[in-house]
């Protein structure tokens, strides 16, 4: 099977570093899947949940925007921030979307909406990714 490498970095470290069969990210133009041999391609990323497919294994990552190159032989992903599936806070991330429903709700007139609900959709996207992989933990144990 055909792989590319991919490298996901953040300004504080190096998130992820493999050979991986495909990618599946956020783009400016919507969701998009990236394989071996994919053509050139620079774009902004959306925050969104990010897909890794290496060897028949499915890895999610939370990834809150930033920049996304793909060369020849290379993925790179410059993420503002990136969390692995098992490294989402839970309780943190509902309390943020409660935080940011709240405030919607409540003071509309004073906040600076665009602001809170990105804060929302990040939320959100977090609590959707914690959700996939305790969704294929869970179907793994029961096979």
């Amino acid at each position: 099977m055909a792989t590319i490498k991919l490298e996901i970095v953040t300004a504080e470290k190096v998130i992820y570093s493999d050979d991986v069969s495909e990618v599946v990210v956020w783009g400016i133009e919507g969701q998009m899947g990236i394989l071996p041999h994919h053509a050139p391609l620079a774009t902004i990323l959306r925050p969104g949940d990010l897909l890794i497919k290496k060897d028949n294994e499915e890895e999610y990552f939370f990834a809150s925007g930033g920049f996304l190159e793909v060369t020849a032989d290379k993925i790179i992903i410059l993420a503002d921030a990136c969390e692995r599936a098992e490294e989402i806070d839970i309780a943190r991330a509902e309390e943020a979307k409660r935080r940011a429903e709240a405030t919607l709700r409540e003071q509309p007139s004073s906040v600076d909406m665009a602001a809170t609900e990105a804060a929302l959709r990040r939320s959100l996207v977090r609590l959707k990714v914690a959700e996939k992989r305790r969704t294929r933990r869970t179907s793994r144990s029961n096979t």
